[in-house]
């Protein structure tokens, strides 16, 4: 197995059927004429440290790197797909750079005990046990395109305290986060669009309690249920975490859509009441332009 200070052996995959990757590599170039990591390419290998993939890979096949005890960093710019135990059981595995990466199968970075923070801006779909087990992971951090999370996504991840999704109803299994006992915070994508839509309603009411609302999730958060196993009566318990969060991302969404509501009626009444006086183009350019909220919808 690879350790600090050994030789650094480089070895260029080039994906072609039946290669054969040698023992002593410690570092893995892809070449940029591949664009899949092959099923079990590199299966148990013992030394590998880390693989650089070409920003024209799209595909870490099935297993490709499952159970490699040696492996600590993956950049992988142009991947898409993780496929299932993609990089199962690499329990050194700290460092993994995925920008444009859409689609995480079942498990695949299960059980890296060492994977301490991920950003994922371009994931759409994160599938069955994807982060389970992941012991150290305390941070993560997601995008705008996030769409469904599946069952046991970070389950049993204790260290796991922080967050970040979009604002919009995601499709969220109950036990999503089941497990992860330390979870007590929950950032926003769209934080600084969100604080711009509030600042600018109009009444100063109506933003003290959108702000509440948006806080709130750190002081019910906490308290919720994380589930678990009760050995006494052979149960396992879903967990309370995944619904309140749930709920807390549908009760930002209805209020926030409320006030828009209610601060476009506002405006509505203004417009009247100043086109009684003023030419309809100076209304509309001057005066309703300056009032109006910020046009993202969520």
């Amino acid at each position: 197995m690879a350790a600090e200070g050994d030789t650094i052996s480089w070895f260029t995959y080039t994906g072609a059927e039946g290669e054969r990757i040698p023992q002593h590599v410690t570092h893995v170039l892809v070449h940029e004429f591949t664009t899949v990591v092959r099923e079990r390419a590199f299966f148990g290998h013992p030394n590998i440290v880390e693989v650089i993939c070409h920003d024209k890979v799209e595909k870490i096949a099935e297993g490709a790197f499952f159970r490699c005890p040696s492996l600590k960093r993956v950049i992988m710019p142009g991947v898409i797909i993780v496929e299932a135990m993609g990089f199962i059981h690499c329990d050194v595995l700290t460092d993994v750079e995925c920008e444009k990466l859409e689609r995480i199968e079942d498990g695949a970075f299960w059980k890296c005990r060492s994977l301490r923070s991920i950003n994922l801006p371009s994931a759409e779909v994160l599938e069955n046990s994807v982060f389970a087990e992941c012991k150290a992971l305390t941070d993560v951090k997601l995008g705008n395109k996030l769409e469904f999370c599946g069952r046991k996504v970070f389950k049993n991840c204790p260290s796991l305290e922080r967050i970040t999704i979009p604002l919009k109803k995601l499709i969220m299994t109950d036990n999503t986060f089941q497990g992860c006992v330390a979870l007590e915070y929950v950032d926003l994508v769209e934080e600084v669009l969100l604080q711009e839509i509030i600042a600018a309603l109009h009444l100063e009411e109506w933003r003290h309690d959108m702000n509440e609302e948006v806080d709130s999730i750190h002081l019910i958060l906490p308290a919720a249920s994380d589930g678990g196993w009760d050995a006494n009566i052979d149960i396992e318990y879903e967990g309370e975490k995944t619904t309140t969060i749930r709920r807390w991302i549908s009760s930002v969404l209805g209020k926030i859509d409320h006030y828009k509501a209610e601060h476009q009626r506002l405006l509505d009444e203004a417009a009247t009441t100043f086109q009684l006086t003023l030419p309809a183009e100076i209304v509309r350019d001057n005066v309703l332009a300056f009032l109006a909220l910020p046009s993202h919808t969520f």
